[in-house]
């Protein structure tokens, strides 16, 4: 239900709307259909308390903490979620980190900064994420590994419907955030004049002790300029994309073998009590759209993501000549109204006889029902920006994250109960379509 208060705020929304629409367009609609308008944009309930991003489903609590190892460009950055325990004076992070981030998502849809905080401030501002901010990490067995990759525009935020429910269930999930200019708002540190001095005197004192004075920069979404070749910019990214999901898993390694590690970012939470608590012979990658792509590249780089999860990918950003490299299964759910037959067929050239590669679109699904947007935003405006589908959002989660699950048991051989969803994997649901709903032509194939 629509619950802005005045048609004031209703006319500010709808002008920003037609102002995004068009400004920012659709990319090459043969190539990539979404409009930017849709990414971020709704009627949320951080106002009223009556929409919210689901908590996880499974029998554990779940905790979150971010991590930053190596304060350049070069380092890894990433917010881990995880089985928590949790006491009274835990807290739940808001949902957008910063202000920064508004204004990454403000120029990434080409709206003004000035009119779209005020928007953003409201929808979104008061949004928590359903997770307890470094909460003590909950002993549970050996715990399976996912690495999460975000969308084009997005950040390691904007998953965390599907981040808390794989904590909930046991998993730890570092969800990566991409310094490949794709995010639409990432930051790095660089050391001021000062800072070199203090190095210089305290050189012989460990650097936890005397940690240098940091400057916070930030980097945006850099757009495709004027005349310029899009696949050799998206084909970098998604090389550079690959790399820092297997910096992350690497890291992860660090600390499950108790090698301490220096968070620039000094959180409260302490990484120590994850020593030998994960299961590194179960690891997964998964992502959605550029996050997708980002799955097939980093199997081909890394043999230790024993299998990929690709929610509806954008298979764009890809050489195809590394497909034949891919030995892992994969599996693909799409949304009902993003895939064209262009993705579908490159989807299709990963098919094997031996290697299981499994497809299902999700019915009444659009894009953005992956990303949490889509909890965020009544049901009429929703629909509106392309952010809601037919479907009703939590019934469409439910599908995604149960059959994701199934599949991880499947491929990561795990010994819990998530193959009573075995089904899903083919398709077996009526909101559910084994493979895709788009017709391939007989030439095409």
């Amino acid at each position: 239900m629509f619950t802005f208060t005045g048609f004031v705020q209703l006319a500010l929304v709808k002008k920003i709307y037609d102002l995004s629409k068009s400004t920012a367009g659709v990319i090459t609609a043969s190539r990539h259909k979404w409009s930017w308008a849709a990414l971020a944009m709704g009627n949320t309930g951080g106002h009223t308390g009556s929409m919210r991003i689901p908590p996880g489903n499974g029998p554990h609590q779940v905790g979150c903490t971010d991590l930053m190892v190596g304060y350049t460009t070069e380092g890894t950055f990433l917010r881990l979620f995880y089985p928590c325990n949790t006491h009274e004076d835990s807290e739940r992070p808001e949902w957008i980190p910063s202000q920064e981030y508004f204004n990454g998502l403000a120029d990434f849809m080409k709206i003004n900064r000035s009119i779209s905080e005020r928007i953003f401030n409201y929808l979104f501002g008061a949004c928590k994420i359903p997770a307890f901010w470094n909460a003590s990490f909950k002993p549970c067995g050996k715990c399976p590994v996912v690495v999460f990759s975000h969308g084009l525009g997005a950040f390691r935020t904007l998953y965390s419907a599907i981040c808390c429910e794989l904590a909930s269930q046991g998993f730890i999930v570092a969800a990566v955030e991409h310094r490949d200019e794709s995010a639409s708002a990432t930051f790095y540190f660089t050391e001021n004049a000062e800072a070199e001095q203090q190095k210089e005197q305290a050189s012989c004192k460990p650097p936890s002790v005397n940690p240098p004075h940091l400057n916070q920069q930030w980097m945006y979404h850099r757009p495709i300029k004027p005349g310029e070749s899009e696949f050799p910019l998206r084909n970098k990214q998604v090389k550079q994309r690959a790399d820092e999901c297997i910096r992350a898993l690497d890291l992860l390694i660090e600390i499950n073998s108790g090698s301490p590690v220096e968070n620039v970012l000094r959180t409260q939470f302490d990484f120590t009590t994850l020593e030998n608590c994960m299961d590194l012979c179960k690891i997964a990658i998964m992502g959605h759209s550029f996050g997708g792509a980002t799955v097939i590249e980093g199997l081909c780089k890394e043999g230790k993501f024993k299998c990929g999860v690709a929610l509806d990918a954008w298979m764009f950003p890809i050489d195809e000549e590394i497909f034949p490299r891919v030995k892992q299964p994969i599996f693909f759910i799409n949304s009902e109204k993003f895939q064209w037959v262009g993705n579908i067929l490159r989807i299709k050239k990963l098919d094997s006889a031996f290697i299981p590669r499994k497809m299902i679109t999700i019915r009444g699904t659009v894009h953005q029902s992956f990303p949490d947007f889509t909890f965020l935003t009544g049901n009429w405006l929703g629909k509106l920006l392309k952010l809601k589908g037919d479907i009703n959002p939590n019934v469409a989660m439910d599908l995604c994250n149960k059959a994701s699950l199934a599949f991880l048991q499947r491929h990561l051989s795990l010994e819990r109960d998530f193959n009573q969803w075995d089904p899903l994997i083919d398709g077996k649901d009526d909101n559910l379509i084994q493979g895709t709903n788009i017709t391939i032509p007989q030439s095409s194939i």
